[in-house]
């Protein structure tokens, strides 16, 4: 029996939404505070601080996660434009833990600022790559070679859809 593409939403956790809001309220400060201090208004402090913060927050909300989509062969992590692919092959195990990213190390990557994602570590997993929005929904797919979080809006029917795609 051949699955199908399955789309699953990745609505943002709590913990997802007050990062990201303390962060651009921070980042959108900057040029607040420039036209508030006595720097001079030349092009390069116009640039470094204003056009520079801003840059950076367009910049990050790109990466935001909108949803998985599971094909046979693949999970697609849909971006806003693009989509990040992981093969499936090599999947040896697919769990729902809600504390698998509790107590983790940022070792590279973007902590809450629309997503997590990038590299992280915890004793519990070991080193891990998360594509998550909602830590509490954490799904952990364990391949022969690395150990992947996703966070869909409905665990439950993706852990059942990726086992069925394991038996298929």
């Amino acid at each position: 029996m051949e699955m199908h593409s399955t789309r699953f939403t990745a609505p943002w956790g709590k913990s997802l939404k007050v990062t990201t809001w303390l962060s651009a309220i921070f980042i959108m400060g900057i040029p607040v505070l420039d036209r508030l201090t006595p720097f001079p208004n030349t092009l390069f402090y116009n640039i470094v601080l204003i056009v520079l913060p801003l840059m950076g927050l367009l910049f990050a909300s790109l990466f935001t996660i909108r949803g998985y989509v599971l094909t046979p062969h693949a999970l697609l992590v849909q971006r806003l434009g693009w989509n990040s692919t992981i093969p499936l092959s090599g999947l040896k195990a697919v769990e729902i833990d809600p504390t698998a990213m509790s107590n983790s190390i940022r070792t590279l990557g973007n902590g809450g600022l629309f997503c997590f994602a990038g590299s992280f570590y915890n004793g519990k997993i070991g080193d891990y790559r998360p594509f998550a929005t909602d830590p509490d929904r954490s799904v952990v797919l364990k391949f022969s070679d690395r150990t992947v979080v996703v966070t869909p809006g409905d665990p439950q029917t993706f852990v059942a859809k990726i086992r069925q795609n394991i038996r298929g």
